[in-house]
C-alpha cells in the first residue's frame, strides 16, 4: 500500500476540515463521507467530532452495521473526541443513550467543581506503550475540548490518562481499534505524530 485511503465519517458534527488536513499531511488520501460503499472500501476509517452525542449516533445509525463490519474485519478505526465516546456503550449526556458499543463502558460528565468545557492544553500520561505513541514523549501536551470522558470497563484498553478534576482515560486501544479524547490535529507536533504512527498501522 503506497498511499491509504482514509474515510473520514461526516455525522454531522463539525471539525472535518482540520481533522482532513491533518491525515492529509499525514500521508494518506481523505475522502469526507457518509456513504457506506466509500467506508467498506477504505483502508481506514475515521470518526471525527465536535458535537453533541444524540444527535451524532442518531446521524451514524444507516452505517453503523457497515462500520461494526469494518472494525470487524480488521480494518483500523480511529475516534477522535465525540469520535471516542461514541465507541462506547452509552452516554449520560443529556439523559442516557446508547452507543456503538464497540468499547464496554460509560461516558460520564467531568467534575462539576471544573470549568466545562476542559477547553485547551493538557497532559497525557502514558498508561502504557502503544504504537500511536512512538516518538510522543510522556506528560507531553494535547489539545481538549469536551465536558464529558470515556469510563472503560477494561482498564487494559486505557493507552494514557489525563487529569482535569479526576483521572480519565485520554487515549484508548482495543486491536484495531483506537481513539483520543483530545484532538490530535490541533495538537501540533505531538498530534501530527501519532496521525503519522496512525498511518503507519493502517499501512500495515
Amino acid at each position: 500500500m503506497t498511499i491509504p485511503n482514509v474515510a473520514v465519517v461526516n455525522y454531522g458534527v463539525g471539525n472535518l476540515r482540520s481533522i482532513s488536513k491533518g491525515l492529509e499531511k499525514s500521508g494518506a488520501n481523505v475522502v469526507i463521507t457518509h456513504d457506506p460503499k466509500q467506508l467498506l472500501e477504505s483502508d481506514a476509517i475515521v470518526l471525527p467530532g465536535v458535537g453533541a452525542f444524540a444527535p451524532a449516533i442518531k446521524n451514524m445509525l444507516p452505517i453503523t452495521d457497515v462500520v461494526a463490519q469494518a472494525l470487524n474485519n480488521g480494518k483500523p478505526i480511529f475516534g477522535i473526541c465525540l469520535g471516542l465516546q461514541l465507541l462506547f456503550t452509552k452516554s449520560s449526556e443529556g439523559g442516557s443513550t446508547d452507543g456503538l458499543d464497540f468499547i464496554s463502558g460509560e461516558v460520564v460528565k467531568l467534575p462539576n467543581t471544573m470549568k466545562t468545557p476542559q477547553m485547551g492544553w493538557n497532559t497525557i500520561d502514558f498508561a502504557k506503550s502503544h504504537p500511536l505513541l512512538d516518538g510522543v514523549k510522556d506528560h507531553s501536551y494535547v489539545y481538549f475540548v469536551h465536558s464529558f470522558y470515556p469510563q472503560p470497563a477494561d482498564p487494559n484498553v486505557v493507552v494514557t490518562t489525563t487529569d482535569y478534576g479526576v483521572k480519565f482515560a485520554s487515549m484508548v486501544a482495543q486491536k484495531n481499534l483506537f481513539a483520543t479524547q483530545f484532538h490530535p490535529e490541533k495538537s501540533s507536533k505531538t498530534g501530527l505524530t501519532m496521525l503519522r504512527n496512525f498511518i503507519q498501522i493502517v499501512k500495515r
